[in-house]
């Protein structure tokens, strides 16, 4: 029987990265994988989707350009934008299988095995390994799972991934469908949304139960991405119940409740439901013989580690943040767990995210919504894109930054929101910031390049301390600072 140091079932991005932490430390390591590498986070699910997200702000813009050039909107094939969705995503799997084949054949010591295959934990330290008829054990010291998730399917919809598809239907397309009704108004639906409305060939209906989409977001930042959507054509059903959905001729037929009792029939011609995702645990171990405690949203662990000493968990089989980059950073803290010291305890405060809507948005740290349901006293500045250059030279001043900071001397950092292009590059410094515990003085002075985004953040840290360029009492609409305490809003004068 084969033995191991660590298996890790699973080779999507957490697994993958797990594999290759483990290395470090000159262990011997089986990655194994019943699909293909890169998991969804590859093949139909984060880097597939952002790619349809370029394009489809590369063909928006285009389209709203073209009136300068005295040009007709030109036709768009949806086999050649499929097409090269599909090269970015080949281009990706093909460099991490190159990488594993020089690892697992080079000279010297060959640390790292792979095995295409269905695992299965049949003992604590036994995993059984299918692929056809052919079936293997083999002996490990650790185990991490690393399965990760699918899209929820609700049982009362008639999902065929033909007509009623949900994020793995959706790349199965074979052209831009005329309408388009979406179920499901948080991240992932609304970015299907923004894709689809891009292009300009979709009809996009968008149900949300609440009065407004992206409910754990704050105002603010909601406004902005309605406004745009609304202006491009997507049709948002608020305060709305789906109260069914039919196939038929084809088509399909969706009947909605709002909130004042009245009910409405719609017909479009797909739907895609975006509802979630759950975790792939079915049949990943014996539980005669492998004890693992699960909740209502995944494997119970603590900072990785299963009720089991040898067995971790990590990404989207967990209750955490289920996030490509959160499940990477899972996976190598597992890995130092088990083999090594962590310089540091694992924590989710500093975790940027991005959403890929139109503009993008991205964050780190609390937004208002949080703070305030932690009951967390705070200042809040917000600066609009018209006061940042480098928005102005890319005639795009739509957005804002909005830090918060706590109401106190050392005003340390709780979070920032940044809405607008180059959102996700104006963020790190902060989250470095956050996870050392610091104040804004660091950020005061330091000399940013110009014309850039970043000095939007400059300019914001420096309003907190009371000496902006820019004074909120003369640019009341473009620029304020605010605190908030035991609920209430201040200006905050200088």
């Amino acid at each position: 029987m084969e033995k191991f140091d660590l298996v890790v079932i699973g080779a999507g991005p957490s697994g993958y990265a797990a594999a290759m932490r483990a290395l470090d430390f000159k262990k011997k390591v089986l990655l194994i994988e019943k699909n293909k590498v890169g998991g969804a986070g590859v093949t139909n699910g984060a880097l597939s989707s952002k790619t349809w997200w370029e394009l489809s702000r590369e063909t928006a813009s285009f389209r709203k350009n073209l009136r300068r050039f005295n040009l007709q909107v030109p036709s768009i094939n949806y086999k050649e934008i499929q097409e090269e969705v599909q090269r970015a995503v080949e281009e990706r799997m093909s460099m991490l299988n190159e990488h594993m084949s020089f690892l697992r054949n080079t000279k010297g010591e060959k640390l790292l095995s792979f095995k295409t295959g269905t695992a299965k934990l049949i003992g604590q330290h036994q995993v059984q390994i299918t692929n056809g008829h052919v079936k293997e054990v083999i002996e490990t010291d650790y185990v991490i799972l690393a399965t990760g998730s699918r899209p929820r399917y609700l049982p009362e919809l008639p999902i065929d991934e033909k007509i009623v598809l949900t994020s793995e239907g959706i790349e199965k397309l074979t052209d831009f469908p005329e309408s388009m009704v979406i179920v499901g108004a948080g991240v992932i639906g609304c970015e299907y949304a923004t894709i689809f409305s891009g292009f300009g060939k979709t009809k996009v209906h968008l149900i949300d139960k609440g009065d407004r989409i992206l409910p754990f977001e704050d105002e603010d930042v909601v406004k902005v991405i309605e406004r745009n959507m609304e202006n491009n054509g997507v049709l948002i059903h608020r305060n709305s119940r789906l109260v069914r959905m039919e196939i038929k001729h084809g088509r399909v037929e969706y009947e909605l409740e709002y909130n004042d009792s009245s009910k409405e029939v719609f017909n479009v011609e797909k739907a895609l439901v975006s509802v979630g995702r759950i975790p792939n645990l079915e049949d990943l171990w014996d539980e005669d013989k492998v004890k693992i405690n699960i909740s209502k949203r995944g494997i119970e662990d603590n900072d990785t580690q299963t009720n089991i000493p040898n067995i971790f968990a990590i990404g989207d089989l967990t209750a955490d943040i289920s996030l490509v980059n959160v499940g990477e950073l899972e996976g190598r803290y597992a890995v130092e767990k088990i083999f090594g010291n962590p310089a540091r305890k694992l924590v989710y405060e500093n975790i940027s995210t991005i959403m890929f809507l139109s503009p993008e948005v991205a964050g780190v740290g609390l937004n208002e919504i949080h703070a305030r349901e932690k009951g967390i006293d705070y200042k809040v500045v917000t600066l609009d894109y018209s006061c940042i250059p480098r928005a102005i030279a890319k005639r795009n001043t739509q957005g804002f930054i909005k830090l918060l900071v706590t109401n106190d001397a050392e005003m340390k950092i709780l979070g920032m929101k940044v809405v607008g292009n180059h959102a996700s590059s104006a963020i790190q410094a902060v989250a470095l910031l956050i996870s050392m515990d610091k104040g804004i003085e660091e950020l005061a002075e330091c000399v940013h390049p110009h014309p850039s985004i970043t000095e939007g953040i400059q300019e914001c840290v420096r309003m907190l301390m009371g000496k902006s360029t820019f004074k909120p009492s003369a640019l009341k609409t473009r620029l304020s600072c605010r605190s908030n305490i035991n609920g209430e809003y201040a200006d905050i004068e200088f």
